[in-house]
């Protein structure tokens, strides 16, 4: 037996984003809530390789109303950020329902309806807080290299002992490529790291004036590289599909840790083996694809209008042809800081509050189709 269950406002996805939305609207007094399809609140986090670590300090970690637990210039781990969502969405008392699956979202009249299992979640607003890190984008060519040849993707990798013996290719080299070269390179591993220069940022941010200079990268983050100014215009698709800067490991360390830098792509394969733009074969145990992610909308089943990289077409999150459809944790969704954690908290109170003034202007829609639906 289906059960319906009414909510002004629905958010789909716990991760910062999602919390952040709730945080804003939970302020505002508005009904909620969200819905998150791990175990635990952070476990997207609690997913990635331990190594990992946050490219902003501690003092920019935090989410609305509640400073990183820990020293304000130190750079927190993934696994300490999921601590700090769940220990988050408790302290606030925010809705969240763990292990609830969305597996499709549908047009209610006005409204929206979301399908798990057998409950329907009637809403007035919808929020979409998955995130980016959905499909694993892998070259088609990627299934005609020589099955010895053992492939990760970043979304898999953790740690180099899951690598074989023998040199390591990693492909694309932006942050995490970038990371992850570096660190098999200091596991012993012969390194190759292939694909276009992204740049780096021009601080260590582990030096003793970073926080000083984190104030000053905050405000270009935040009000200069914008969808509003011609430089974050310009910069938006080179974010969006190349991967960002190098941030911790920067080109100096990739060469003192004996990676070799190669600026030519890989683009196929011959005789079982990765080739580069240039033409060369290189003879290798393992590839780790940091090719990014494809964004999977597909369980929405109406059109959502899209921008030319394949990204929702929105305004700081609203979707203007889908009144009561949001977006939140998109990179660049409006500014470069819109995928870091300072800017979910940004970008979710703009959301929040875009859904309150709606909301003072109308009455709620999902009353309005309730028949509908159950029908």
């Amino acid at each position: 037996m289906v059960t319906d269950e009414h909510v002004e406002t629905l958010i789909i996805g716990g991760g910062q984003a999602g919390l952040a939305v709730g945080y804003h609207l939970k302020s505002k007094r508005r009904d909620f809530l969200v819905l998150d399809a791990n175990e635990r609140v952070g476990d997207s986090w609690r997913e990635r390789w331990p190594s990992l670590r946050l490219y902003s300090p501690a003092l920019a970690a935090g989410l609305p109303g509640m400073p990183f637990p820990a020293r304000r210039s130190s750079f927190p781990t993934g696994f300490e950020m999921a601590d700090y969502l769940e220990s988050y969405a408790e302290r606030f008392e925010l809705p969240v329902r763990s292990r609830v699956a969305v597996e499709a979202l549908e047009r209610n009249g006005d409204g929206y309806v979301a399908l798990a299992g057998d409950r329907r979640y009637l809403a007035d607003n919808v929020v979409v807080a998955t995130g980016v890190f959905q499909s694993p984008i892998v070259p088609e060519f990627a299934s005609e290299l020589d099955p010895a040849i053992r492939q990760l993707h970043s979304a898999d990798y953790r740690r180099p002992e899951q690598l074989q013996p023998g040199s390591v290719l990693v492909v694309g080299a932006a942050h995490s490529g970038g990371d992850i070269a570096y660190e098999v390179a200091r596991a012993g591993f012969t390194t190759v790291l292939s694909g276009r220069d992204t740049g780096q940022i021009p601080v260590d941010i582990h030096s003793r004036l970073a926080p000083l200079v984190f104030v000053v990268l905050k405000f270009v983050w935040t009000r200069v590289l914008t969808v509003s100014t011609p430089i974050g215009r310009k910069l938006k698709p080179e974010i969006r599909t190349h991967g960002g800067p190098l941030v911790r490991v920067k080109r100096a360390d990739l060469q003192a840790a004996g990676v070799e830098r190669v600026l030519e792509r890989t683009v196929g394969v011959e005789d079982g083996k990765p080739v580069l733009a240039d033409g060369r074969v290189l003879d290798v145990a393992n590839v780790v694809w940091c090719t990014g992610f494809r964004n999977d909308y597909g369980w929405i089943r109406f059109p959502v209008p899209t921008e030319d990289d394949g990204y929702p077409e929105q305004q700081r999150g609203a979707v203007p042809s889908l009144p009561g459809l949001y977006f939140v944790g998109l990179p660049f969704l409006h500014s470069f800081a819109s995928m870091l954690i300072l800017g979910a908290g940004r970008d979710g109170g703009r959301v929040a509050k875009h859904i309150t003034a709606q909301a003072a202007r109308a009455p709620r829609r999902s009353d309005l189709h309730v028949a509908e639906v159950s029908g």
